[in-house]
């Protein structure tokens, strides 16, 4: 009985041990200043330090101020003298979807943006007539201009310009803008 006894209490010695925390903490204190400086971009293999110039500052042999892609679509409609204020438009994107698509999924469209065909611009145009408005579309910039509003808009899609549609309604003072949008021919986008 007595080597039960001796076995056990040595037994529970032993697993106070492995339990004490003790030394760990005093063990984790004095190696915080040293693992203090390791951080997430420690991992993996170091950066290399190579000193190259950014692709923004790369001069052509040209005698050009700047390329044509670093102009934006429609930045000759900015005219910064021009005072008439920005009316308020919403652009809603809109997709075709039938019986199939919403009961059965067949055609695989989902409500995000890639699966969408159309863009209708919504543009509040008050103590506006229809005959005021000038309006011109391009790939990727739509341009409003009345006497007493001017709209220079960067659409978010590229759009098919010459398959648009606008209509004006002098009750609510709102001119739509329906524009077909650019979309890749995938398994979704087929027509």
């Amino acid at each position: 009985m007595e080597s039960l006894g001796v076995s056990s209490i040595q037994n529970l010695q032993a697993l106070s041990a492995l339990l004490s925390t003790q030394q760990e903490e005093e063990e984790d204190c004095k190696n915080v200043t040293a693992c203090a400086w390791l951080g997430p971009g420690q991992i993996g293999p170091l950066p290399k330090k190579d000193k190259e110039e950014p692709v923004a500052y790369v001069k052509k042999n040209s005698k050009d101020i700047w390329s044509e892609e670093e102009v934006s679509e429609g930045s000759q409609y900015d005219d910064l003298a021009d005072l008439r204020p920005q009316p308020e438009y919403e652009i809603i994107l809109k997709q075709s979807v039938g019986t199939e698509d919403l009961f059965l999924g067949l055609s695989r469209k989902d409500p995000s943006s890639m699966c969408c065909e159309a863009m209708l611009v919504k543009i509040k145009l008050p103590d506006t007539k229809a005959t005021d408005v000038v309006l011109d579309v391009k790939e990727k910039f739509l341009d409003l201009r009345t006497p007493k509003y001017k709209l220079g808009l960067h659409l978010p899609h590229p759009i098919h310009n010459q398959e648009g549609k606008a209509q004006f309604f002098s009750e609510r003072e709102e001119l739509e803008v329906t524009l077909l949008m650019k979309r890749p021919m995938d398994s979704i986008n087929m027509q």
